[in-house]
């Protein structure tokens, strides 16, 4: 695997401790409790599937998998989000996770993009 790789797998696995230390704060209401596992959740889902893209047995595979980390990332953006703007927990880690779900939403998007390129040039050449 290569350091790129392993470089992103670490930090996907940093962002969803990071979400699980920040949802220990959200408020036990009814709204918090759901935002809380849903969160949750999509965090670890996000790591989990892209862990799961490096090990693809086919371009196929990784691009499927990179989907789903891609969903599961831009839900945790979602659910961030909306404890921001519910006004449910307000601090700088917060912001902070907010903005790493969205880059590793927009890293996942764009990998997915350029293997969907590679799989396509490859059927060409193979056609």
């Amino acid at each position: 695997m290569n350091e790129q790789a392993e470089a992103l797998k670490a930090r996907t696995k940093t962002f969803a401790l990071d979400v699980i230390r920040l949802a220990a704060s959200v408020p036990q209401t009814i709204a918090g409790i759901v935002i809380h596992r849903q969160l949750i959740r999509a965090a670890t889902g996000a790591a989990a599937n892209y862990r799961a893209a490096c090990r693809s047995r086919s371009r196929s595979e990784f691009v499927a998998r990179m989907a789903v980390a891609l969903e599961e990332a831009d839900e945790a953006e979602l659910w961030l989000e909306l404890l921001r703007d519910g006004e449910l927990l307000a601090s700088p880690e917060l912001i902070a996770t907010l903005s790493e779900a969205h880059q590793l939403a927009a890293i996942f998007a764009q990998s997915r993009l350029t293997a969907v390129a590679s799989l396509k040039r490859a059927k060409c050449a193979g056609h």
